[in-house]
């Protein structure tokens, strides 16, 4: 690995492999960016260092987790609801949260989901916009129209279907109500104008108040709640500037403005009151996760406290919103223990990872030295090395889990393999030595036989020169046997060396040197054995 100046962040990124890579690039100096996608900006997500690359990386797909998490159970709510425009604010939230979050995973895959929701939202309101515009058209239709009755009863069915058109922005919204509010005014101004005697000014009056009714009763089932508030005060407001109309009348055109504006009320109320208590539950229970994740932060339980902070995230997740005024510090307060937590951890796995990669290559190096000399004829000498190795294994301490198991078994293979060669060939030994101890009591007697009966046929000057000439074949034979027994015995050393080569870059090159040190010895072996052959005829004749 280079040093930490000249790590090379782009080859590391390159060996890199996860779902959604392609949206990140890395800079020289280690700094991780997330290029722009959809509605996401690019910005930079991490800095790395050459330490704790690995490390860093991994923290930062397991963040990626609790991204999923989220998504996965807003598509999930996303599918089950039937009324999508109650997602509008979430969506909102959620873009906010892919645009902040400091995690490594695929952030197109949920970009390009708020991106459908987004559009399936506009359509939606679109179509409530034509629903909308028609009754607009229909306001205006009437304009011209000189039935006031009949007009009249239009604008009440206009507004009654208008409460259930469904939602547009407001702006827009605002803008067709004005064209049907202006054609309502247009024609109740033409009504009005038709009417020249007090009996019309108080059939003005009383459509004024209608009118008025015909809106509070529009406006009782609104969930926009501090601009209808403010809609009732004006068209109370409004009711008082109008004029007397037809007692009766007016009194129970009061009586269904009142109902309509404690309609409105009591629900504005209830919505009130019901998020309040939801959000004070709320607090209650993600103060108690709070106080768990403090507790938990601490803790050098690896294993188990991140299997805790999981559980707590999922809790947390479940848990609806809280009061805006006390949201930042619970949320501020849950992170900070977390973090502090898994920072810890982070630190601790860096600092025995390093640790285990030292006992690591410590260990792979009298791996390496017990391969090398396993093959050794100083028998005596590697005896002593050999057991040195093992006791410096036993003081070096753990390795990494992935690697302990294989170099351990390699390592007591490569010793194995040399004090079993050591054995075999300590008995191999002893068998050539009783071989040929034999051998020479059998050549003494088979000599002292032929010497008995050359004895009785020669003279004794025939005798003496054949016996001078049997002790040299005799010492000379003696020493040829022993040439060709070290020549099979080479043979076999140089078979079972090939048999045992281990798999390297010199493996080959090992091999045809081990094969042409067997035809060497071969062809040396044929000439000593012709030669044995040769001396034994020369015997033989003298007999």
């Amino acid at each position: 690995m280079l040093q930490e100046n000249k790590f090379d962040f782009a080859g590391w990124w390159n060996e890199q492999s996860f779902s959604g890579k392609e949206l990140f690039k890395i800079t020289d100096t280690g700094t991780l960016l997330l290029n722009p996608v959809h509605f996401i900006k690019e910005r930079s997500i991490a800095d790395f260092s050459a330490q704790s690359a690995d490390a860093t990386l991994k923290t930062l797909q397991d963040r990626f987790t609790f991204v999923d998490t989220k998504m996965i159970e807003s598509e999930t709510e996303w599918n089950s609801t039937d009324d999508k425009l109650k997602f509008t604010e979430k969506i909102d939230i959620l873009k906010d949260y892919l645009q902040k979050i400091v995690a490594v995973g695929n952030f197109e895959k949920y970009a390009a989901m708020l991106m459908e929701w987004e559009k399936a939202i506009h359509t939606i309101i679109e179509e409530n916009y034509k629903a909308k515009l028609q009754l607009v058209l229909l306001a205006e239709g009437a304009l011209e129209s000189t039935n006031w009755k009949e007009s009249a009863q239009l604008f009440k069915d206009i507004s009654e279907k208008w409460k259930h058109a469904g939602y547009v922005e407001k702006f827009r919204n605002e803008k067709l109500w004005a064209r049907i509010e202006a054609a309502r005014q247009s024609f109740h101004e033409r009504k009005r104008i038709s009417q020249d005697d007090e009996e019309k000014e108080m059939m003005r009056n009383l459509d004024l108040k209608m009118e008025i009714v015909e809106q509070a009763e529009a406006l009782a089932n609104s969930e926009d709640w501090k601009k209808t508030t403010e809609d009732f005060l004006q068209l109370l407001d409004k009711w008082k500037s109008i004029g007397r109309t037809i007692n009766k009348k007016n009194e129970e055109l009061w009586q269904q403005l009142l109902a309509a504006k404690q309609v409105f009320f009591d629900r504005k109320k209830a919505h009130f009151g019901k998020i309040q208590e939801e959000q004070e539950n709320n607090y209650i229970i993600k103060s108690a996760i709070a106080e768990k994740a403090v507790a938990l932060q601490d803790s050098t339980e690896w294993n188990a406290t991140t299997q805790a902070f999981a559980t707590l995230a999922e809790e947390w997740k479940k848990t609806g919103k809280v009061p805006n005024e006390k949201s930042d510090e619970l949320w501020k307060k849950y992170t900070e223990a977390q973090d502090k937590f898994f920072e810890a951890k982070r630190k601790y796995n860096e600092e025995n990872r390093q640790i285990l990669e030292a006992n690591y290559n410590l260990k792979l190096a009298l791996l390496k030295r017990a391969e090398e000399i396993k093959e050794s004829f100083a028998w005596g000498e590697i005896t002593v090395e050999m057991n040195k190795l093992l006791d410096e294994w036993k003081k070096i301490g753990t390795v990494p889990k992935a690697h302990s198991q294989r170099i351990w078994e390699e390592f007591i293979a490569a010793r194995k393999h040399f004090f079993a060669r050591k054995d075999a060939n300590k008995e191999k030994k002893k068998q050539q030595e009783d071989e040929r101890k034999q051998k020479d009591e059998e050549y003494k007697v088979m000599r002292q036989k032929q010497d008995e009966e050359r004895k009785a046929n020669l003279t004794k000057q025939e005798e003496d020169r054949k016996a001078a000439i049997i002790k040299q074949a005799q010492d000379g034979l003696k020493d040829l046997i022993k040439a060709i027994e070290d020549e099979k015995e080479n043979i076999e050393h140089f078979k079972t060396s090939i048999e045992n080569i281990t798999p390297s870059k010199k493996a080959a090159e090992l091999r045809a040197h081990l094969e042409n040190l067997i035809v060497e010895s071969t062809h040396n072996l044929k000439k000593l054995e012709d030669k044995l052959n040769s001396i034994q005829k020369k015997q033989a004749s003298y007999s």
